[in-house]
């Protein structure tokens, strides 16, 4: 089977690997460079407890697990370490009583923890004030995203398939029964299926195939597909794991730095001004963390960046045959680095014949009739609905 895959996101990537392991002929065209969307602007945490309708949470619970196959005993991108949450206003204490709820009610493991066990559990946290109530998601982690993109990518090219790039795809049509796919040089690639992987631009490759996989605007400011984060320099405190807290979120990021993430503040996040290293929002966001870490008064930020996310115009994932042809595969997701293991298998099957049921309801079909149902409209944690 000859398959083309447009983009060379984590996403791509993984579904090119699991093309290679079916010993497919794959193609994979890249506008940019690999990575160069949003696969490196990703928190990168790996989770699904609070995601929402169950399907989407199934399908997302499933994919915690892939990432700790595929990791085996030790993998220097995957860091299965879980997430330390607190909470301590009246409102955040609630909320997290329903999630610990929830994850209860669907077996998701979760601990409650008293402020001496989250300290045993991260020695550098800073005491909060009575009352603060602590969960602790173990089966959740981290990854490095770009070491996880060399992963599936180094598979996928060891497996025979051939990455191009740049490779800007123009053209995307079903010429008798045959796929064709051309590129901005006027190169052409036939196949017999052509799958995209684009993300964020998943609309515009759809819309060339004469497909319609509706996203959100990825450039629009303040919007649900934006947020800053920032990366520190070398920072002296002790973290191995997320931190999720009412105004910070913040995991390691390697060479003891730390990235850091503030949903409150997305709302002023704009792609097209990213924030300067001395900005009011890189110090705001620097000003939070000797509130959840000791030692890091006087931590410097290294990069800042403004993410955007590639999220489906109802927030919940597209995949699936988009033509009735069955030759042209969409794949969007908002959780793709989470989800990146799982469809990994799952794509390959479904264009070899074999239709996986976790993916049951987000067929692209969903958006036949132009209409789109509860569009998020606001920043939020990655993956949350």
């Amino acid at each position: 089977m000859r398959v083309v895959v447009i983009g060379a996101g984590v996403v791509g990537a993984a579904v090119a690997a699991g093309l290679t392991r079916r010993a497919a002929d794959v193609t994979v065209l890249e506008a940019r460079r690999p990575g160069a969307g949003t696969t490196t602007t990703s928190f990168a945490w790996i989770n699904a407890g609070n995601k929402n309708p169950d399907s989407y949470y199934a399908l997302n619970h499933a994919g915690v697990h892939a990432h700790h196959e595929f990791a085996g005993h030790g993998a220097p991108w995957f860091f299965p370490t879980g997430n330390l949450e607190w909470a301590v206003s009246d409102d955040d204490r609630s909320a997290l009583a329903r999630r610990i709820d929830k994850a209860h009610v669907r077996d998701y493991p979760v601990q409650q923890l008293t402020a001496e066990q989250a300290a045993a559990l991260e020695p550098d946290l800073i005491g909060q004030p009575a009352g603060t109530e602590y969960a602790f998601f173990p089966t959740e982690a981290h990854t490095y995203p770009a070491l996880l993109l060399a992963r599936l990518l180094g598979e996928a090219k060891d497996g025979g398939a051939t990455v191009i790039s740049p490779a800007q795809v123009t053209a995307v049509e079903n010429r008798a029964g045959t796929m064709s796919v051309e590129t901005a040089d006027s190169a052409r690639y036939n196949a017999d299926i052509v799958i995209s992987c684009a993300g964020r631009w998943t609309g515009q490759v759809a819309e060339l195939a004469g497909a319609y996989a509706p996203m959100l605007d990825p450039d629009l400011a303040g919007s649900a597909t934006v947020g800053f984060l920032a990366t520190t320099a070398l920072v002296p405190t002790r973290l191995s794991r997320v931190i999720t807290t009412p105004d910070l979120n913040v995991r390691p990021d390697g060479a003891g730095r730390l990235l850091l993430q503030t949903l409150d503040l997305d709302r002023l996040a704009d792609p097209t001004a990213p924030p300067a290293l001395e900005s009011a929002i890189a110090k705001e966001m620097l000003g939070r963390l000797p509130r959840v870490l000791r030692s890091t008064e006087g931590a410097a930020i290294e990069k800042m960046q403004v993410g955007q996310r590639a999220l489906p115009a109802d927030g919940l994932t597209i995949a699936g045959f988009a033509d009735t042809a069955a030759r042209f595969y969409v794949v969007a997701t908002h959780s793709g680095v989470t989800l990146a293991p799982l469809l990994a298998d799952l794509v390959a099957a479904e264009v070899h014949g074999e239709e996986a049921a976790l993916l049951g309801d987000f067929r692209p079909t969903r958006f036949a009739d132009g209409t789109v149902r509860s569009a998020p409209s606001a920043a939020r944690r990655p993956g949350e609905q």
